[in-house]
């Protein structure tokens, strides 16, 4: 498997007006995240709507990225659910080429035990063809994977190689990362708290913010790695206001407002998403000309 650290992004899934997959938008995302840095690409996780996909619709989106792709930059794909079973099928339907690993969020809604989130991805990773990242975000899920249920995955499973936290506990990040094995690669899932993990020691993060500058967040990733972390707090503060935006009328209905005015992609979302207000409008598009104008 290809090392996946650094800078992850959590690719959206642009539509045309008339709500069908803009293949020539998504053509110009690929190229903009590996243009800026991006080190692998994730398609169909949360920000790529997959809720709102027909199988079809996945699986040919899947397949064109990994095709534009050309194994320039590894590829991911997002697959979860609270059905242990069906996800075990989704699995093993993927291609068994041109994917590196399959990001897989804890069971929602249902709110299981720790020990029920335990047997569902023992269960998932000892019948998948793929490595596996363990996705813990507990804002949309309902139930928080505690570290304690990370490490015991991550040291009794050898299928299990990562976990995505987005719990937006840091002291929840650290005890993964102090007890960890020791090639056990732990990505933050949080953008606006990047800099805070990477100086604890997180490996680098799968990010929404990143579809829009991934070159910022590549910069601010190699900052922290050369240890310049004056430098990286100063690039961080300036991301800050733009991250808020992003999630302050949902994700990914921020991300897509700020992908139109870079023109890389529609402001278009399925129901039961819709744009976000006029009035964050104007205020994504001053911050997205002002983080435009940053070198990187």
């Amino acid at each position: 498997m290809r090392t996946l650290t650094g800078l992850g992004v959590a690719m959206i899934t642009p539509f045309s007006k008339d709500f069908k997959i803009d293949y020539a938008a998504a053509e110009r995302l690929v190229e903009h995240l590996i243009a800026g840095g991006t080190d692998f690409l994730l398609a169909l996780g949360t920000t790529g709507e997959p809720a709102t996909l027909s199988e079809q619709e996945r699986a040919n989106y899947l397949r064109f990225v990994i095709e534009r792709t050309n194994g320039r930059k590894p590829v991911i794909v997002g697959v979860g659910g609270n059905n242990t079973q069906a996800v075990v099928d989704a699995i093993a339907k993927l291609p068994k080429s041109g994917i590196e690993a399959v990001l897989s969020v804890a069971p929602y809604y249902n709110k299981p035990t720790q020990r029920g989130i335990i047997q569902h991805f023992k269960t998932i990773a000892q019948h998948s063809h793929l490595p596996i990242i363990v996705y813990n975000v507990p804002g949309r899920t309902g139930v928080n994977m505690t570290a304690d249920t990370t490490l015991e995955l991550a040291h009794s499973e050898r299928n299990i190689v990562a976990a995505k936290e987005a719990s937006g506990n840091i002291s929840q990040m650290g005890y993964i990362l102090r007890d960890r094995p020791k090639d056990f690669v732990v990505l933050s899932g949080d953008d606006n708290l990047l800099l805070p993990e990477l100086a604890i020691g997180a490996d680098g993060v799968i990010s929404v913010f990143g579809n829009a500058f991934p070159q910022h967040f590549a910069r601010l990733i190699a900052l922290a790695r050369e240890q310049r972390y004056p430098d990286a707090a100063v690039l961080h503060g300036q991301l800050l206001h733009f991250i808020d935006l992003l999630f302050a009328e949902g994700n990914p209905c921020g991300i897509k407002a700020a992908m139109t005015c870079l023109g890389i992609a529609q402001n278009v979302l399925r129901l039961p998403l819709v744009p976000i207000s006029d009035t964050l409008m104007q205020k994504m598009q001053r911050e997205v000309d002002a983080l435009s104008a940053i070198s990187a």
